[in-house]
């Protein structure tokens, strides 16, 4: 059988394909639909719908799929996180996904600086297994939290400090691979004599070993003067490096692409990891004086220069989790340029440094500049840096977006300036605009023109500019690619970047190593157009249809799932709490990307109201804690809250309501009657053949402890409490009786009102019915729409105008400012309301401040340090600053901002009899053991009501709310000290 057009968008699976797979490989196959989908894209502006997926649980998992496919004549396209640029890891074929399964780390060698591990492995991993040792793996790309040793093997990656470190092809020194039969072979460097010995046997490798040195005779003049003469290649076969002294397959084959051999594990080499890192951060008027700057940076030998242009600066400004940047700036520079000094001794770091920033004054460059000497106040610059591509993106107005097809070339860093010039002037002759970051340092920057791919004028604009830009950097000395590879993108252009002679070589290469032509095909040689299989060219039409919630962007609700352009960061997973469930699985189709672009498929059916209602999505959407991360880290800001809240109502208008739904949704009434039956309503969570009964019947875990429901809740206690007696000095304030410390911690609620009554406050509580979150996170979207707008009503006619609201339960509170805001975008009321709130820990720091809250000089919490986990809400809409500022304002303690992820508890999802085993997971994967680390002196603080309990449950160490420790701090130390771990109540 004849292997597949690379083109096809519709393939037809041949007969006996999947059975035979499935019987032979012990990982899983997916050939549904939605499968398909999702792994038709990865981070380019390519789509190619492949035949299937495959999960290889080991080596011998490739083997046979590579085997099985060739007899079959079915291409195979290998891929690891899917954050290729250029379109690399999408084909018509089967894509091996070595990320799920093939993610181990073998062996690391401290003596021998190295490392062995299967290439599905996460660049950060490798590098926190190496860090214990002082070592790192060298080359850093902006994606390492999420990208694959395999796909940096794949592109050839290099990122900010190949200056120092060079390219991945330069720190490998084995790879164990899986030829296009289907056999395995070990790639090294090997002498002469060994070689001979290889070629002589009658196999794939064989042949490999004997043909490869015949061609680099015959094409050695073509191989000698070919090449682009500078050295930051990803483009093309590197006979260049094979041609050398030593005989290395292995390093031959960093950046093919997939389309030679399929690596499984990889034995690199480590690097020492530098003590010290030190920045200068320039603030330059345009974009082309920082690039100008580049020569004197250099001039100082630093580890990295990079740029920064103000098109990503202002976009981080507008994100909660990379805002921070912004806050140092001095200003409103144009451009960042940002250089790098690395060592073990920190004195001549800092020489360097101050080198550096004597030079730029003396020369005139810039007007400010910042120095940067520890990781604390590194890491707000570094976030925004690995992130500006998402940030970029987020431009994205509908189909018009910055897109990758010239974004990565590189000339000699001495010419880049006059080069920047040029390559401005050909995008202001097409009209096109872009951002502009990058590595000044080794003279690539990463350009990205926006451009509408639906538009067939704007594609053929796209184009010309393509080819203006290569002969541009043919021009100047450079490479079209130099470190995101060829792909779909740029393979096309080869022949007349090398030659036709070499180019020939190029295909000889790839006929040696794959006879039939199966391995990934269409990347580096026979490629298609660079304008074939482009995203948004390829996707129908939307169809029109009535959503409850607003989509206030270009394509509605399609175009908000559509905004993700797959760049993968919710795939991290040792940093930021995005995306939970994703990080306990592993599979694609759990991280935000995956269901955004199940999202986007089912909306571009013909009838996306029904389609909606497919069970295969909602499996797919079902593990989503609506934890909102993706909203704040997600730098494209794809809110997948919002969107499963709609899908689930439409859900629910197909499949009817489900009984423990309607219960969740109705939260509030639920726990009013816990508080009026209690201690009675207690009873039942503490006899495990009801929990059983509840379980089978209901749905709700019987693992899983029950809230404590108490009788005198926070409403009857304030009607029966006494006023204060505190002047009201600074008003009227508002406190939201949320559904949950109300009647399960109200002396949480009690606490928060007796510190805003000592701080000169006049407290009125608000207990004005449910706010609709839970509701809203059932997909009862007309239910939360009638409870938000009795709230906002209530709150707006019943309290004083403009008066603050705040509340001490991060889901319920933050839920008058953002959700009432898209359920009821009219209503005068909401918006009149989301004015008024505000966090009740900035109000207390004020008045602490202010001298009308005073903390005692020793209370027991003085010496301890507080490690406080933030709600997922709270870090979504406004952050955790302020909770941190209050706390720290305790004398004499310390607070840690735990980066622990979500907890995993998430509202009723950790009740759910079939969630409970994914919400322990996600929380054992790093909350729980950063608490079980801690000492027992350790105070454990936690914002959500979700929280503690997860907390608890999974530790057995009690948490306490941030409120709780202020107040406990207003007492001096007395006799014996408080227990850090106090008592559940």
């Amino acid at each position: 059988m004849t292997a597949m057009d690379v083109s096809s968008e519709e393939t037809t699976i041949p007969a006996g394909f999947v059975e035979e797979l499935e019987q032979a490989l012990e990982g899983e196959v997916a050939f549904d639909g939605y499968s398909r989908h999702l792994f038709a894209r990865d981070a380019s502006m390519y789509t190619m719908r492949p035949m299937g997926v495959v999960f290889p649980m080991h080596s011998a998992d490739v083997a046979q799929a590579v085997r099985i496919c060739g007899n079959f004549g079915v291409h195979v396209t290998p891929r690891g996180a899917g954050t290729s640029l250029a379109g690399q890891t999408v084909g018509a074929g089967i894509v091996l996904d070595f990320s799920r399964h093939m993610n181990r780390i073998l062996n690391v060698d401290p003596v021998a600086r190295t490392a062995r591990v299967e290439v599905g492995v996460v660049q950060d991993e490798l590098n926190r297994a190496a860090e214990p040792f002082g070592l790192m793996f060298g080359p850093d790309t902006s994606t390492s939290n999420r990208a694959t040793i395999g796909g940096m093997l794949g592109n050839n990656s290099a990122g900010s400090g190949s200056l120092r470190y060079g390219m991945t092809i330069d720190h490998i020194r084995a790879l164990e691979v899986v030829l296009a039969d289907g056999s395995t072979a070990r790639l090294e460097p090997v002498d002469e004599d060994e070689r001979k010995r290889r070629a002589e046997a009658d196999t794939l490798e064989g042949r490999i070993y004997r043909h490869m040195p015949v061609l680099l005779t015959e094409k050695a003049e073509a191989i000698a003067s070919g090449f682009p003469p500078f050295w930051r290649r990803a483009s093309g076969y590197r006979l260049d490096r094979l041609a050398e002294s030593v005989f290395d397959l292995a390093k031959f084959v960093v950046g093919s692409e997939g389309t030679l051999v399929i690596a499984t594990h990889a034995e690199v080499d480590l690097v020492p990891k530098p003590r010290h890192t030190v920045y200068a951060v320039g603030h330059f008027s345009t974009t082309q004086q920082a690039i100008e700057a580049t020569a004197d940076s250099l001039s100082c030998e630093p580890a990295q220069v990079e740029l920064m242009d103000k098109t990503i600066l202002d976009l981080s400004r507008q994100k909660i989790e990379y805002a921070n940047l912004g806050h140092t700036l001095q200003g409103d520079p144009a451009a960042l340029l940002f250089v790098s000094f690395t060592g073990d001794d920190r004195d001549e770091v800092l020489k360097s440094l101050d080198t550096l920033v004597s030079l730029w004054e003396k020369n005139g460059r810039g007007y400010a500049t910042l120095k940067l000497s520890t990781a604390a106040e590194q890491a707000d610059l570094l976030k925004v840096r690995k992130s500006s591509l998402g940030l970029l993106m987020a431009a994205s107005e509908g189909s018009n977006r910055p897109l990758a097809f010239v974004e990565d070339t590189a000339v000699p860093p001495e010419r880049l300036a006059e080069y920047t010039a040029r390559f401005a002037g050909i995008l202001d002759r097409h009209q096109m605009r872009a951002g502009f970051y990058g590595h000044c340092s080794v003279g690539c920057l990463h350009i990205r023109p926006f451009v509408d791919l639906s538009k067939p004028d704007e594609v053929a604009r796209m184009r010309a500019v393509a080819e203006e830009v290569k002969d541009l950097v043919t021009e100047f000395g450079g490479v079209n690619s130099s470190e995101h590879g060829d792909g779909l993108a740029r393979s096309e252009f080869n022949r007349e970047i090398f030659g036709d002679e070499l180019y020939e070589a190029m295909r000889e290469v790839k006929r040696i190593f794959d006879p039939g032509n199966i391995m990934n095909p269409g990347k580096i040689v026979d490629a298609p157009s660079m304008t074939e299989n482009l995203r948004d060219a390829m996707l129908p039409a939307a169809v029109g249809f009535r959503t409850r919630l607003d989509f206030d962007v270009v394509g509605g609700m399609r175009g908000a799932a559509d905004r993700c352009m797959n760049i993968g960061l919710c795939r991290k997973s040792t940093t930021g709490a995005m995306c939970p469930s994703y990080i306990a699985t592993r599979e694609e189709e759990h991280s935000t990307r995956g269901r955004a672009n199940a999202l986007v498929k089912a909306l571009s059916e013909p009838d996306p109201q029904a389609a909606l209602g497919d069970e295969r999505l909602h499996e797919i959407l079902d593990l989503c804690l609506m934890c909102k991360a993706c909203k704040a880290e997600c730098p494209l800001g794809v809110d997948m809250a919002k969107l499963k809240s709609e899908t689930l109502s439409h859900y629910h208008e197909i499949h009817g309501v489900p009984l423990r739904t309607r219960i969740f949704g109705a939260i509030r009434t639920l726990n009013k009657l816990g508080s009026a039956f209690a201690p009675l309503s207690n009873i039942p969570g503490r006899i495990p053949l009801l929990r059983k009964i509840g379980e089978r019947t209901i749905g709700i875990s019987a693992a899983r402890p029950l809230p404590h429901y108490r009788f005198m809740n926070l409403v009857r206690w304030y009607r029966h409490s006494e006023a204060s007696t505190t002047p009201a000095s600074q008003g009227t304030i508002n406190f939201l009786a949320d559904s949950f410390t109300t009647y399960a911690e109200p002396h949480i609620g009690q606490t928060a009102i007796r510190l805003l009554q000592r701080s000169g406050w006049d407290v009125e509580l608000a207990s004005t019915g449910c706010c609709g979150r839970s509701a809203l996170s059932k997909g009862l979207v007309d239910e939360a729409k009638g409870k938000a707008a009795a709230m906002a009503r209530d709150l707006n006619t019943r309290t004083s105008a403009g008066s603050p609201i705040v509340g001490c339960e991060p889901s319920c509170l933050y839920t008058l400012r953002d959700e009432h805001v898209t359920l009821l975008p009219e209503d005068e009321n909401v918006k009149a309301v989301a004015q008024r709130v505000q966090q009740i820990e900035t109000l207390l720091t004020e008045a602490i401040d202010e001298g009308r809250l005073t903390l005692a000089e020793h209370s027991w919490l003085s010496g301890r340090t507080i490690l406080y986990q933030g709600h997922c809400h709270q870090k979504a809409e406004v952050g955790t600053a302020a909770t941190m500022a209050l706390l720290r304002r305790i004398p004499g303690v310390k607070v840690v901002d735990l980066d622990a992820g979500c907890c995993g508890m998430a509202g009723s999802f950790g009740y759910e009899a079939e969630h409970y085993e994914i919400s322990m997971k996600v929380g054992a994967d790093r909350l729980f053991p950063a608490i079980e680390e801690a000492g027992k002196e350790t105070v454990i603080a936690a914002t959500g009501t979700s929280c503690r309990e997860q907390i608890f449950h999974g530790t057995r160490r009690s948490a306490w709310h941030p409120l709780e420790l202020i107040q406990e701090a207003l007492t001096e130390t007395s006799g014996e000290a408080r227990s850090a771990d106090h008592s559940v109540r």
